[in-house]
């Protein structure tokens, strides 16, 4: 035992000793098992941050009873408020207390009073900044007080509470003696399950292909150093328990340079959100455990990656010194892993197909890495395989050949956690396209006939002028509806055996009527009857109807029998228009507009594409002439609020990971760079152009990004297949999509040259022919 703990010493002296040149290999170690450990002790910490947001979110609800309440002392009138700014969505309470024991909402310490509000501080970052002075119009209050943590489910929550008065006399306005309502969410989709499921898969998989790479940064001298030793005399157990003390140091300060990344960003966690996605800093609580198996595993793994890694220095330590080449990789061991993934997920047709089947979490996620594991191990065998047979060129193109001859697996470990990352979107693309299918719900409208509506009754005859002039709208097409009876029928109905009948009467001029029916011709004076929509219901002509519930304001109008049919036609909105359509002067000819005012207003507006705010002024406006009005931005499709945070999950996720690969591959660059810095400084001394060594450098990152690429596409669309047969959908390949992703690969290549050109020129300076 005391054997053992010498050699793994001698390995840690090993590993920080060697001067500049050693510590620089042991720092690019760490810093790369470093970015990795951060990253998933924060995935460790996720279930714990999506646990408390959701606790908080419960809270924050209004609390349900049994019976409505009585005013007491301990109830609370409630309105709700919410609003729309540039894609944020602002939101909260208007509250009034009826006693002194009112109930306080979470995240505050006092109840505002009237013509005062409390918002989330992100909130009040938006209305004290240049871009909140188009919001602050719609919050006239006097901000008294920021809302805690405890009252938001996010730092970039836009939450507000309003103090109010007069409530009670609020058609919508809730009485409450409590807040929070421990929510029941129904069980996800299967597709939506498996979706999460990939999505965990396809961004941690590239973080642990990127810790091993990081391991195996310097490992050529590390092969010649143990080699050395292995000639010394060392035996194979020695050499193997140096290289794990080596390995240990490099590993262990990563963690600890892991830990001090994630627990000293974490305080600005807060500040940071990526598509909407973001969480408090002190939500990211990583479970113990989980922390505990992580910082065991992965020095465990680094280990077992360094011990195989080095049968060459165990074998054939004179070969390794020589830098002999080593024999051909076999292909047969490297198609275990795909075959083992596909025998785990192809059986599972049809298994997430529909919103009852069932999914074996485990068997598919467990498939799913083996596949894109097999990216791993088949890259390395083909980037081999192919530039043994590339040949002739430029002095660049030779000199990068020649090194990916002498050493293409450095090489293709750089490009390992890319290609996996690639092929995993691929395939998460594929699904979540199908999950999206499935999830939108087509709303009917149509954005191409009106891009907002604002609905609400009580419209005063200002209101519809005020808005075709708001800057930004194009036009503006109004209609009043209400509802009529037969004359003679009571305004309540006949009882349960006798069901009252009602037709919908719309007004509007020309332009706005023909957006609910098909008029060849239309004047001021004409009155229509709309056929053809479902569930019809059209007085004939001559037919007597009474406007009114109030027998002091009942106002009677017959059907012109003269009114002409006309076919109705969806509106903007989606739905049919029934029943009779009058123009202004029709309706006032029969003496309608004392009662209309006082129903339905829907006015459909175009909206100027060159004016991006446009909606945002059409709210202001509303909120100032029209309290009651309600605006709504008209979209072909919704998508359910769970699909919304699986969505920015997903988006926030991908950036993180596209971050660490991008970084990845410029430690690895430079890592490679250092190694050949002796022979660089000797190509520049004997009058190799720079522009030479720039581009060689080019096509030796170039050429396995490019294979790399090829297997990720054909691996990410054969992953992609087989979960879309789980699924039961038709197989639909989106090219543009593997394109886009393929094009981003290529880009990192010339962004991470572009990187390591300033180390490329300082390696090539004469005072790199030194030796140590």
């Amino acid at each position: 035992m005391t054997r053992f703990w010498r050699d793994l010493a001698l390995g840690v002296r090993l590993a920080t000793s060697g001067g500049r040149e050693g510590r620089l290999r042991l720092l690019l170690t760490a810093v790369g098992v470093g970015l990795g450990v951060v990253l998933l002790i924060a995935a460790t910490a996720m279930p714990a941050a999506v646990d408390s947001r959701r606790l908080r979110m419960e809270a924050a609800e209004l609390g349900q009873s049994a019976e409505p309440p009585a005013r007491s002392a301990h109830t609370l009138l409630v309105q709700r408020w919410q609003t729309e700014f540039r894609e944020r969505s602002v939101f909260g309470l208007v509250v009034e207390p009826e006693g002194p024991a009112a109930p306080v909402p979470p995240g505050l310490t006092a109840l505002p009073r009237p013509g005062e509000m409390f918002v989330s501080p992100a909130l009040r970052r938006l209305l004290d900044s240049p871009e909140g002075a188009l919001l602050r119009p719609r919050l006239p209050y006097q901000v008294v007080g920021v809302i805690g943590e405890d009252g938001l489910s996010g730092p970039s929550e836009h939450r507000l509470y309003i103090g109010g008065s007069g409530l009670a006399a609020a058609d919508d306005a809730e009485r409450i003696t409590h807040f929070g309502n421990p929510g029941h969410e129904p069980p996800f989709r299967p597709i939506q399950l498996l979706l999460i499921l990939i999505i965990f898969v396809v961004l941690l998989l590239p973080i642990a292909v990127f810790i091993v790479a990081a391991v195996r940064f310097g490992g050529e001298q590390r092969d010649r150093r143990l080699a050395a030793l292995r000639l010394a005399g060392a035996d194979a157990r020695m050499t193997q328990r140096i290289a794990a003390g080596e390995v240990l140091a490099a590993t262990g300060l990563g963690l600890l340079l892991g830990l001090l990344l994630f627990f000293g960003a974490r305080p600005w966690i807060d500040h940071v959100s990526a598509y909407g996605f973001d969480a408090f800093g002190s939500d990211l609580r990583p479970s113990p455990l989980l922390l505990a198996a992580l910082l065991v595993a992965v020095p465990a793994t680094a280990v077992g990656v360094a011990l195989l890694a080095m049968r060459r220095v165990v074998v054939e330590p004179l070969g390794v010194v020589r830098r002999a080449a080593a024999r051909r990789r076999r292909l047969w061991w490297r198609l275990v892993a795909p075959a083992a993934g596909l025998a785990l997920v192809y059986p599972l047709a049809g298994q997430a197909a529909g919103a009852t089947g069932e999914i074996d979490e485990l068997r598919v996620a467990a498939g799913a890495a083996a596949l894109l594991i097999g990216v791993t191990a088949l890259l390395p065998w083909l980037v081999e395989a192919v530039v043994r047979r590339l040949g002739r060129g430029p002095v660049a193109w030779q000199l990068a050949v020649r090194r990916l001859q002498a050493d293409s697996g450095t090489s293709a470990r750089v490009v390992n956690g890319m290609a996996v990352a690639v092929a995993g979107a691929i395939a998460l693309q594929m699904l979540y396209s199908a999950a999206q299918v499935q999830d939108a719900v087509r709303t009917g409208q149509d954005p191409r006939r009106a891009q907002a509506l604002v609905s609400g009754f009580a419209a005063t005859p200002e209101v519809v002028p005020s808005l075709a002039v708001v800057r930004g709208v194009r036009a503006a097409a109004a209609v009043t509806t209400t509802m009529a009876r037969p004359a003679g029928e009571p305004a309540t109905g006949g009882g349960p055996d006798q069901p009252m009948v009602v037709y919908q009467v719309g007004v509007g001029d020309c332009a706005s009527l023909a957006e609910l029916a098909e008029l060849d011709r239309c004047a001021d004076g004409d009155v229509f009857r709309t056929t053809g929509a479902p569930d019809a219901a059209v007085p004939p002509p001559g037919t007597r109807l009474a406007f009114g519930i109030q027998p002091e304001e009942t106002v009677h109008w017959t059907v012109p029998a003269d009114a002409p049919e006309v076919p109705a036609r969806i509106d903007p909105t989606g739905n049919h228009t029934r029943g009779v359509l009058l123009t202004p002067a029709a309706a006032a000819a029969a003496g309608l507009p004392p009662v209309l005012r006082y129903d339905m207003t829907t006015v459909y507006l175009q909206l100027d594409p060159a004016e991006p705010d446009a909606i945002e002024h059409v709210r202001n406006t509303v909120l100032a002439s029209w309290p009651h009005g309600r605006v709504q931005q008209l979209r072909e499709t919704a998508e359910t609020e769970r699909f919304t945070v699986i969505r920015r999950a997903l988006s926030a996720g991908a950036l993180v990971v596209l971050g660490l690969i991008g970084v990845s591959m410029v430690v690895a660059m430079l890592e490679q760079l250092h190694e050949r810095r002796r022979l660089l400084a000797v190509l520049a001394a004997f009058g190799t152009r720079r522009a030479t060594l720039a581009w060689s450098v080019l096509w030796q990152t170039a050429i396995p990004v490019l294979l790399g690429l090829v297997l990720a596409v054909l691996t990410g669309v054969g992953l992609g297949v087989l979960l879309l047969r789980m699924t039961g959908t038709t197989v639909h390949l989106d090219w543009s999509s593997v394109g886009g992703m393929a094009a981003a690969g290529a880009g990192l290549i010339l962004l991470v040259t572009a990187l390591t050109m300033p180390a490329l020129w300082r390696l090539m300076r004469a005072d790199g022919l030194r030796t140590e």
